[in-house]
């Protein structure tokens, strides 16, 4: 892999007229990071402190793959039970692991913290690529920051089952993960501001963190905790959601293994940050949707064998199901305690990703005019280089946003459940337009990194087919008959979003956004 056009002498000739620079070195990059800026038409507000390692393990953690599954499987286990957990997620990974690197691709010709938004800007059709852009700006500003409120609350809801775990007295309220959840987004923020230039050696760390977590987790399971037979993990599919076809209850099932996936294009919001962007980013996102991959995959299929009973799996006492099966496997609650933290430590550090993620995407479409009051949120303390006010509004953001729980868990889990919807509507729009491009035969910009002709296509045309098809079943119920209290009501939120962002469109941001396209210089 790399660039399939190879490199011409205009595209040596206008690296090289950048080798000077004005910038700080801490906000210089390379030749080609100015390069890229100045192509797009862009400023370097931020510092480039992240090299390879540092934004791998940025991407890695945030994603939390192999820990996600254990999360995750409310979804797998009603609709299908173990069989679905593991081949729905065979599925998920080669699906959405096409769209993965048919986004690197695009993230080596454009590697800009707008990312979606700013690649249908610059390949859909001329007549749409404003109003395009515009809506994958608002659902992709939607998915980050709803992500930031399910990643909090999951930490709170872990805590909250080491507690039922280590106290037989304690009693769950809503208001006690909500006042948990509330000191995990305090943290966040003091590590996204306070401790934001360590990012980078604090990311690596946590990259080793993850990996040897794995083993410490997956070594108990195997050697300690009863197994089901291969039978019953690959072929005995049951269905205890109520859906009659189990072909319907794997596909809403996917929805457990597609949130241990999602997320490999983080490292792509955090592009103005990268040094030597458009070759780094595109192999960290192939690094990580490896290494997540196959741990994953690894992890599922053994929690898969040592998960225990099907029922209590959808019914679990500890909160997440994953808590029960450890205390199976150890007969201890110091072993247990022990193994969920792992789980918990890592989920906490996704969260912190997921802000730092969310405020850059958050600034970039601001930048652009994509947002009510866009000078607040595009703003840059000078001497921080960071977007302090995105970082605010997405932590105070998620705090309002819990406060739901109070009323509704339901209301609330249908918006944490919208940011996968958001997310892939966005990664399903970049691959539509990019692949329109291909079909026309039209050029692409150059790029440093590339799939080759052939398998970019495939891939292109492989990720989009599995994205449609995610994207319509994401909007399902997992049970039935459908009540007030299962009803999936992402459908509502979303309609709801784009109905708002329609309006502000009409009303003001259509006279106020300049798409990504329209700032592109025109000498390279």
């Amino acid at each position: 892999m790399g660039n399939e056009n190879g490199e011409d002498k205009k595209t040596v000739l206008a690296v090289e007229t950048f080798e000077e620079t004005s910038l700080p070195p801490e906000k210089a990059g390379t030749a080609g990071d100015r390069r890229d800026m100045y192509r797009m038409g862009k400023m370097q507000e931020l510092r480039r402190n992240f090299s390879f390692v540092p934004i791998f393990g940025f991407a890695a953690v945030l994603m939390i793959t192999w820990e996600g599954v254990f999360s995750a499987i409310s979804y797998a286990v009603p609709n299908g039970g173990l069989p679905t957990m593991v081949w729905m997620y065979l599925v998920t990974f080669i699906g959405l692991g096409a769209a993965i690197v048919t986004m690197a691709e695009m993230a080596s010709m454009a590697p800009t913290s707008g990312g979606q938004y700013h690649w249908v800007s610059e390949f859909a059709p001329r007549s749409s690529q404003k109003l395009l852009s515009y809506l994958v700006g608002w659902f992709c500003v939607l998915g980050w920051q709803a992500g930031i409120a399910g990643q909090c609350f999951t930490v709170a809801l872990e805590i909250q089952g080491l507690a039922i775990l280590n106290n037989a007295t304690y009693v769950p309220k809503p208001w006690h993960s909500v006042l948990i959840t509330f000191a995990v987004v305090l943290l966040c923020a003091v590590f996204n501001t306070l401790f934001a230039r360590q990012l980078p050696k604090i990311e690596v760390v946590l990259l080793v963190l993850h990996i040897c977590g794995f083993f410490a987790i997956l070594v108990p399971l195997w050697v300690f905790a009863p197994r089901h037979t291969s039978a019953e993990v690959w072929l005995d599919f049951k269905v205890i959601s109520g859906w009659q076809s189990v072909g319907a209850a794997a596909l809403i099932g996917q929805l457990g293994p597609l949130y241990a996936l999602l997320g490999p294009d983080s490292a792509v919001h955090m592009a103005e940050e990268v040094r030597d962007a458009s070759r780094v980013l595109p192999w960290a996102m192939i690094s990580t949707l490896l290494l997540n991959g196959i741990t994953g995959f690894i992890m599922i299929v053994t929690f898969a064998y040592t998960l225990g009973s099907i029922e209590a799996a959808a019914a679990p006492k500890y909160n997440f199901a994953f808590i029960g099966t450890f205390y199976n496997a150890t007969q201890s609650h110091a072993g247990t305690s022990v193994m969920t933290c792992i789980i918990l430590i890592l989920t906490f550090c996704s969260a912190i990703s997921n802000v730092a993620t969310a405020s850059r995407q958050m600034f970039a479409f601001a930048r652009d005019g994509g947002l009510p009051f866009s000078g607040v949120w595009r703003y840059v303390k000078p001497g921080w280089d960071l977007p302090l006010n995105a970082i605010a509004f997405s932590c105070i953001f998620t705090s309002l946003l819990v406060l739901i729980n109070l009323g509704s868990d339901t209301a609330f889990n249908a918006i944490l459940s919208i940011g996968i919807v958001a997310l892939l509507t966005s990664y399903l729009v970049s691959l539509g337009c990019l692949l329109l491009k291909r079909v026309r035969g039209e050029p692409f910009i150059y790029r440093r990194w590339s799939a080759g002709r052939k398998f970019g296509f495939l891939c292109n045309v492989v990720g989009l087919a599995y994205l449609i098809v995610a994207s319509v079943f994401a909007f399902f119920p997992i049970f039935i008959p459908v009540t007030t209290t299962n009803m999936n009501w992402a459908v509502a939120v979303y309609v709801g979003v784009a109905s708002i962002a329609g309006v502000y469109y009409v009303a003001y941001a259509r006279n106020s956004y300049v798409p990504p396209v329209a700032r592109l210089a025109k000498d390279l």
